[in-house]
């Protein structure tokens, strides 16, 4: 089996166990908050139910980065999830304003004290959540996945989330046992302390992926190890200019190297693809654009 269908399964199972996770962590915290009559935990909820979606685009931009080059796109898809992590941060964004509203329409109605059952709750779902959260970071570092990277933050802020929540709901039935006018205020605030965690994350992950959606160069730190091997091919006397250009999981070089300009064009396009070929061999390298140039001792502009 290719590195890529084994990428791809790896990445397509990790997003649906964070779809299925989420949809029953949703309905649990959902009618758990009814019952408690807690507007943190229901909040929470809001935000399990959006990481349903957001994984459902990373499946669909996953999918169709997997898909081969063609003639409209001959860079292949790459860049798929990108814009899929940008949904899922406009989405975030989205539902943290929801959740703010929500809480400060709750400081002008009568207070009700969350009941204990709530605390339960979200315990049951920091446990989960983090567990979600370190499987799908580890998985998308390691086949360099940004959507599932994103998708994994997106659970790690619902972690942070229920810590507000779990606060919050504390707070509100202290207040409540313990006759606190001002503690039982508590669940209210925990859920716009939610809303804000959610729409600074968001906006953080969002900023991250349309810089890599608009070209991004790497680092010359990233590129010596590439750089090296291209230098190292016979023939080529100068590289005299080299840029790996992130398309998604992948990269794409564009590479000027500089020959003897008394050789034949026949020998120049031998050594130009030996060059393409030695950096394919690269893990992340998915197509390299070689460029000949002939060699002078002053470097070209």
């Amino acid at each position: 089996m290719e590195e890529t269908d084994i990428r791809y399964r790896k990445v397509r199972f990790a997003a649906w166990v964070g779809i299925i996770g989420n949809i029953i962590l949703a309905i649990i915290k959902a009618v758990i908050g009814i019952m408690a009559n807690s507007r943190a935990l229901i909040a929470d909820a809001v935000h399990s139910a959006s990481d349903v979606v957001g994984s459902v685009v990373v499946l669909i931009g996953v999918r169709a980065a997997k898909m081969p080059p063609d003639e409209d796109h001959p860079y292949g898809h790459g860049k798929a999830e990108s814009v899929a992590a940008i949904i899922v941060a406009v989405l975030l964004i989205i539902v943290g304003f929801e959740i703010a509203l929500n809480a400060v329409k709750s400081f002008f109605e009568p207070v009700q004290v969350p009941k204990i059952m709530a605390i339960y709750a979200v315990l049951f779902s920091i446990i989960v959540k983090e567990l979600m959260f370190r499987y799908k970071y580890n998985l998308g570092k390691k086949y360099k996945s940004e959507a599932l990277m994103v998708d994994a933050w997106h659970h790690r802020s619902d972690v942070f989330s229920s810590v507000a929540a779990l606060i919050g709901i504390g707070a509100a039935v202290l207040g409540g046992m313990l006759n606190i006018s001002w503690l039982v205020y508590g669940d209210a605030l925990a859920s716009a302390f939610v809303a804000v965690l959610i729409v600074k994350m968001a906006w953080s992950l969002g900023k991250q992926s349309i810089h890599n959606a608009l070209d991004h160069v790497l680092h010359e730190e990233d590129t010596m190890e590439m750089k090296k091997v291209a230098a190292e091919v016979e023939g080529v006397l100068n590289i005299d200019e080299f840029l790996a250009r992130e398309h998604g999981h992948y990269v794409i070089v564009d590479i000027k190297i500089a020959v003897n300009p008394e050789i034949t064009v026949r020998e120049g396009h031998a050594i130009g693809k030996k060059v393409k070929e030695r950096l394919l061999e690269e893990k992340q390298v998915q197509d390299v654009l070689v460029h000949i140039n002939p060699y002078s001792e002053k470097r070209p502009t």
